[in-house]
């Protein structure tokens, strides 16, 4: 019995952390639908926070419920995987309202004695303020500064409270985050896979076994065009976008010619590092 006690618990605690995803998820899906009907019948603009990967797969999933309403999606700069969504157009509307996104650049006071600071750091650093997720957007790292798109309410906070990241003293300013941030490069490179199989090129594109390609389709990590993919097998279309949580964003651009082996030759377009 005591040994078959921690197995319980972790069986419980696994169906709670279920339920509670449910819950969320039916949450979310009745805060968009009424979104929608508040744009729809009182002739206003209504804004979501930012939304994740996975909860704008929910969205994805709706989108025949929104059919009466004209929508767009914004994090603030190209390629952005945190983003609004905008119920209204001004073709719906008759006039136009921006997106209350704003960039926070937050730079170290001096260069040269700072740390090394990385996503997680920003990131920490913003949470321990107090500050809600859903009010920040992606988070860049260039050159050693942090580039946050978050909520022109929540954005005046940020910079009069935030002061130090790690044993690093930051200053914060709001301005425009610069080109590279904002339209990131790409870079072409080939590969050589077996098919166009989504799995296969994964695997390729990250440097992983087929294997370890699988569990990132059993852990829900894998997206298509904004929506989560749990079809490993698919065959990809030129200009399918893919993005693998943890490893980055590409294009798939077709294949040219097939190898002396029998393998394609792979195109796939992606930020170059």
């Amino acid at each position: 019995m005591e040994k078959g006690l921690p197995v319980y618990r972790l069986a419980s605690e696994v169906t709670r952390k279920q339920e509670q995803a449910v819950e969320a998820e039916e949450l979310l899906r009745k805060r968009l639908k009424d979104m929608a009907e508040k744009c729809y019948r009182s002739n206003i603009y209504t804004f979501s926070s930012f939304l994740s990967m996975a909860e704008l797969d929910i969205f994805y999933r709706m989108q025949k419920e929104f059919t009466h309403v004209d929508f767009t999606l914004s994090g603030g700069r190209e390629d952005s995987e945190r983003r609004m969504i905008r119920f209204g157009s001004e073709k719906m509307l008759g006039y136009i309202e921006d997106f209350p996104i704003v960039c926070v650049e937050i730079a170290p006071l001096q260069q040269k004695f700072a740390d090394e600071l990385t996503h997680r750091d920003f990131l920490g650093a913003l949470m321990n303020l107090g500050i809600e997720r859903a009010t920040l957007g992606d988070i860049i790292i260039y050159e050693n500064k942090g580039y946050v798109f978050c909520t022109s309410v929540i954005a005046p906070f940020i910079m009069e409270t935030l002061e130090q990241i790690k044993h690093t003293r930051v200053k914060c300013r709001m301005g425009e985050a610069p080109k590279e941030v904002t339209e990131p490069e790409m870079e072409t490179r080939k590969i050589q896979a077996a098919s166009e199989r989504l799995d296969g090129v994964i695997a390729k594109v990250c440097g992983l076994s087929r294997g370890d390609s699988l569990e990132l389709f059993r852990q829900k990590k894998v997206y298509l065009n904004g929506i989560l993919c749990e079809n490993n097998s698919i065959l990809l279309k030129p200009e399918d976008i893919i993005t693998v949580r943890g490893f980055g964003k590409f294009t798939y651009a077709g294949y040219e010619g097939i190898s002396k082996k029998g393998k394609k030759n792979i195109v796939i377009n992606m930020r170059r590092k």
